[in-house]
């Protein structure tokens, strides 16, 4: 039996909306606060792009995404797949999830929340764990980033 899962990720930040799409839609400060490079994005829907991570017996490490949703300055969302159907469960098991950044304007900022979703238990239970602790640092980050951009 399978079951689906999602990461949920919150927090608030002293800035416009706008500052905090910038951040989330610029090639080079996605390449920063997600530590790898977006291959071909732009926040355009129907742009496929790519992320390279390490590989993994039969999975060469590509991440194939899809923005499949824009809202300036309010919503993204795109897909995120990627693993290799040799490998059974754990790092590299076939991953087919959404990625979606919506932001908020609140009294004092704005609320960015992050939902990634579709980790289908037992096989994405690994990825679901370690995603699960690094968006919670790529949302802190690009916080940061859209501090200090420099």
């Amino acid at each position: 039996m399978t079951d689906t899962h999602q990461i949920e990720v919150e927090a608030m930040f002293p800035h416009a909306p706008e500052l905090i799409w910038k951040t989330l839609t610029t090639g080079a400060m996605m390449a920063r606060w997600l530590r790898m490079d977006p291959k071909g994005f732009a926040p355009v829907v129907g742009t496929k792009f790519t992320y390279q991570t390490t590989p993994s017996g039969g999975w060469d490490g590509v991440i194939h995404c899809e923005v499949r949703e824009v809202v300036p300055n309010e919503r993204l969302v795109y897909s995120w797949k990627g693993g290799h159907e040799s490998i059974a469960e754990g790092y590299g098991a076939p991953l087919n999830t959404l990625v979606t950044f919506t932001l908020s304007p609140a009294t004092n900022g704005t609320r960015l929340r992050l939902v990634h979703a579709g980790f289908v238990f037992p096989r994405n239970r690994l990825a679901h764990e370690n995603m699960g602790k690094g968006w919670k640092g790529v949302v802190q980050t690009v916080g940061e980033l859209t501090a200090k951009p420099d």
